[in-house]
Parts: C-alpha cells; structure tokens; sequence
C-alpha cells in the first residue's frame, strides 16, 4: 500500500490518501492540545501509545460485533483505516462525574453516576464544540433519527464493553470521546481513536489520574501515565 497525499491534520493525527479505494492511514502525532487548542504541548511518545491502545481497544470491540474502521496497525505511529465521512457529532459517555459535567452541574468530582449520560456534542472548533440534543441534531440535520439511535446504542454497547475489560486491569473508565463515520457503503462505524487523549481513566484504587488530565491540569507524570495504559492493557510496547 502507498501513502499519498495529505487529507487532514487534526490535534492529534494526520490522515493520508492511499493508492487503495476506501483506505486511509492515519498517523498519529506526539502534539497534545487542551481546552480547544487554547493549551498547547508535547507529550513525547504519545502517538506511538495512542495507535496501539487505540488499535487494541478497537480489535476488542470488532470481536465483540461493533464495528469500526480499523484494518491494520503498519507501525508504531501510522494504521490503516476505512474511508468514512465523520459525522459531525462527538459522543461524550459518561459514568462517573468529572471534568466539564462535573463544573457545569455542579456535582462532586469522582461520584458515580446513578446511570449512565450520554452528551452530544457539535463538531465545530470555530464554536468550541457546543453541547446539542436530539432537536438541536434534528434541525441542523447532522444526522438522521435512525443514525443517531444506533450511535446512542453503539455507545451504550461500547461503554460495556470497555468498561468490563478494563476493570480487572484495575483501570476505572470514568468517560470518553466518541465519534463515529459513514462508509462508502453508508454503513456507520466507530471512527477516530479510543486512548488516554479520549478516555478519562483512574486507577481503580488510588483514583490516579491516568490520561490527559494530567497534561490539561499541570499534574507532571503525563508520559508515565499514558505509559502505564499501554502497559496495563498490553504489557508495554
């Protein structure tokens, strides 16, 4: 397979045409960004830990019938993905109070929630990504009733999922970014990446932050964090 041109470059990944229809690579980057890009850093070694929790979470959820846009890991930074127009919509799951829902409800950080939120947000850097409902997604016509049920399922599904396979590593899945893309085919699929720059995870016990929080909060330890992941879940690189 050869990479071509340049397609996009997010905070996190570049994307790359390929000499193969339908198929991306994507590249993921060691720049870390906070606040909607008002904070802005290095976090040496992150893309490499990204592409393989994100890649390794992903085969997870593929084996348990959800399906995502993962083909194959090339290296330690780059993977081959399938080609879908993301839409426009990130999905924010959340099972314990933390962060921004923690602040703008007024809730105690580290309270688990009686049942689990689901957040929809408008994927628009210029506005700050604004919290949006189902009216709010309906007028805009970001995506169609049906599609946003089966987001809302997937997300439910994937909460599950992830949740009960990382509790035994003694990781607590406190929230996480979604976002999901249609297929040339029109199918929906999970896209984007599941990782430490996504998912807030805390050590079961000490309640250690281990992911970008502690970049976003000045907390020092950011590569050792993100480094514990990797290890947790895959036993290093």
């Amino acid at each position: 397979m050869e990479k071509r041109v340049q397609l996009y470059e997010g905070k996190a990944k570049k994307v790359y045409a390929t000499d193969e229809k339908g198929l991306y690579i994507v590249s993921y980057k060691d720049d870390a960004t906070a606040f909607n890009g008002l904070k802005k850093g290095t976090i040496t070694g992150k893309g490499a830990i990204n592409n393989r929790v994100s890649n390794h979470l992903m085969g997870l959820l593929e084996k348990e019938g959800l399906p995502t846009h993962l083909v194959e890991e090339l290296n330690d930074r780059e993977t081959v993905v399938k080609a879908v127009q993301i839409v426009p919509l990130e999905v924010i799951v959340r099972n314990i109070a933390a962060g921004s829902l923690a602040k703008r409800l007024g809730l105690e950080e580290g309270w688990k929630l009686p049942s689990t939120v689901l957040e929809f947000c408008y994927k628009r850097d210029d506005l700050g990504d604004p919290l949006v409902n189902d009216y709010h997604i309906r007028a805009l016509g970001l995506a169609s009733d049906e599609d946003l049920a089966q987001i809302s399922a997937y997300s439910l599904k994937i909460n599950a999922i992830l949740g009960s396979y990382l509790l035994p590593l003694g990781i607590e899945l406190v929230d996480f970014k979604l976002e999901f893309g249609k297929t040339q085919e029109g199918n929906l699929i999970l896209a984007d990446e599941i990782s430490p720059d996504t998912c807030r995870f805390w050590d079961t016990k000490t309640k250690e932050k281990l992911d970008k929080d502690r970049f976003r909060r000045d907390l020092g330890g950011v590569e050792d964090a993100y480094k514990e992941i990797l290890f947790r879940l895959m036993g290093g690189l």
